[in-house]
């Protein structure tokens, strides 16, 4: 039996679905951060990858990926120490991983029983 979802949930669905290429690019950037590969334009590509990911997440009410995106922009345009950077991305976007999962799982189902429950008055 098929699950029906509302638009507000077919549209997250479809915006979460367009993410999956961004995160390859994400993730391969960090690696090229931390073989000291990537160059200044690179790292402002990432800055503003993260961004329109914060963006879109954020008119979706994906919460969770939207701050987390926005903290990942952050880190990689402060400044400090290259190795504190590496890991601090390599954290969060584990953490962006997560939300992303929990936001595909969370848009999947369907709302239970579709708003509040008459409860019987005794």
């Amino acid at each position: 039996m098929g699950v029906k979802l509302n638009a507000r949930q077919q549209a997250q669905l479809a915006y979460l679905q367009g993410l999956t290429p961004k995160f390859q690019k994400i993730h391969s950037t960090i690696e090229l951060m931390a073989n000291m590969q990537a160059d200044e334009s690179v790292v402002r590509s990432f800055g503003r990858t993260l961004d329109e990911i914060k963006s879109g997440a954020g008119q979706m009410s994906l919460n969770g990926l939207a701050e987390t995106a926005g903290l990942m922009s952050t880190m990689a345009r402060r400044g400090g120490g290259q190795q504190m950077k590496i890991r601090g991305l390599r954290e969060l976007f584990g953490s962006l991983k997560i939300n992303y999962d929990a936001a595909v799982k969370a848009a999947g189902s369907a709302e239970a029983g579709g708003g509040e429950e008459e409860k019987p008055t005794t």
